[in-house]
């Protein structure tokens, strides 16, 4: 009997392919990831884009018109690519639909992941959490069409100001202004972005993860029943499993409980979890393992501010590497940022919809 997974993947290729072979260097992507025995219903699906990164860095001073020698590494990238394999390598395997050029890099980057798909029509249909990563300033004003179906979304600053712009059909929200020399208070800073996070939760996204940079997350809802949202996940297992029994015991649910009886009449609850210090090596797939890290975290049955937490170390481990995603995460140094990063959480912010 075939499992509900090839059903689901079945029901998705009628959706994706087209009858009509487009000749056109491009092919549309819909592989099965590897799976242990443990498959149950509810894999997490990732949709977007696989790309090869090319890193250059010169070897001498940047001169006008003549060459410079350095050095070129090719990194597997994309934006939803480096989430999936941030999943993977926290437990939890994931779906994936993308398209790869019929070339070099798409075969390079078909060897390192094999992965399978599931359209975020059927994720509606299905009542799905959604998570939306906005991935730059100009795909992010695509939230419109779909913000009624989305549970999370994840943009940093730039992209809330745009999506905020979008979804309320005006351009009032300005980008803030922030001297590179020296960082406003985290209390100025959500003043300022708190009425475009308003926009996006009146238009019904459940949760806004604000990514701050060294600056950390605001993760906001319009209650805070909201933000205790979890997947029931009975069936833990393998690394998923024991990330959730470490950051369980280390991250107690307990800790917000005095705060969120306090905010039960709120109709805008926030908390901010800081970013840790880090010895910083690129950037580059920072903000991807940050949500990849969460995303795993939830699936493993962490409830959203454990797992905001979890992603945040995530990233951190990221930052400090040579490739977009780790090539292995520790998970005792996952669970002890996780743990630094959870206690320092505060709800310091008076919070109405105004």
């Amino acid at each position: 009997m075939e499992n509900s997974a090839q059903r689901r993947l079945e029901r998705v290729s009628g959706h994706l392919l087209s009858p009509i072979e487009v000749n056109n260097g491009l092919s549309q992507v819909l592989i099965k990831g590897a799976h242990g025995k443990h498959e149950e219903e509810g894999d997490p699906v990732v949709i977007g884009g696989m790309v090869l990164d090319i890193h250059a860095t010169p070897s001498l001073p940047l001169n006008p018109r003549t060459t410079t020698p350095g050095k070129v590494h090719y990194v597997l990238g994309g934006v939803a690519r480096n989430i999936a394999e941030c999943m993977s390598k926290l437990g939890t395997k994931p779906y994936m639909i993308s398209a790869l050029g019929n070339d070099m890099a798409g075969k390079l980057l078909l060897e390192h992941w094999n992965s399978a798909s599931l359209s975020t029509e059927v994720a509606a249909e299905s009542n799905t959490p959604v998570w939306f990563e906005p991935v730059s300033v100009a795909k992010s004003r695509r939230i419109v069409s779909v913000a009624k179906y989305v549970t999370f979304a994840s943009p940093n600053e730039d992209e809330l100001i745009a999506m905020a712009n979008a979804l309320s059909h005006e351009n009032m929200f300005r980008h803030i202004e922030r001297d590179s020399n020296s960082r406003c208070s985290v209390e100025s800073l959500f003043q300022f972005l708190k009425p475009a996070i308003l926009v996006l939760l009146e238009k019904g996204i459940k949760i806004v993860a604000v990514t701050l940079g060294a600056d950390g997350v605001f993760l906001c809802s319009r209650g805070p029943n909201v933000v205790r949202f979890s997947l029931d996940r009975t069936k833990k297992y393998g690394v998923s499993g024991q990330l959730y029994d470490k950051v369980v015991s280390s991250c107690p649910s307990s800790r917000f409980s005095g705060a969120l009886q306090i905010e039960r009449s709120s109709h805008l609850f926030s908390v901010h979890f800081p970013a840790l210090p880090a010895s910083v090596v690129r950037l580059t797939g920072a903000g991807d393992c940050l949500v990849g890290g969460t995303l795993a975290s939830l699936c493993s049955g962490l409830d959203i501010m454990q797992s905001i937490a979890v992603g945040i170390a995530a990233a951190k481990s990221a930052v400090e590497g040579e490739a977009n995603v780790p090539s292995e995460f520790s998970l005792a140094t996952i669970t002890d940022d996780a743990r630094s990063i959870y206690s320092a959480a505060k709800i310091p912010f008076h919070q109405s919809m105004l």
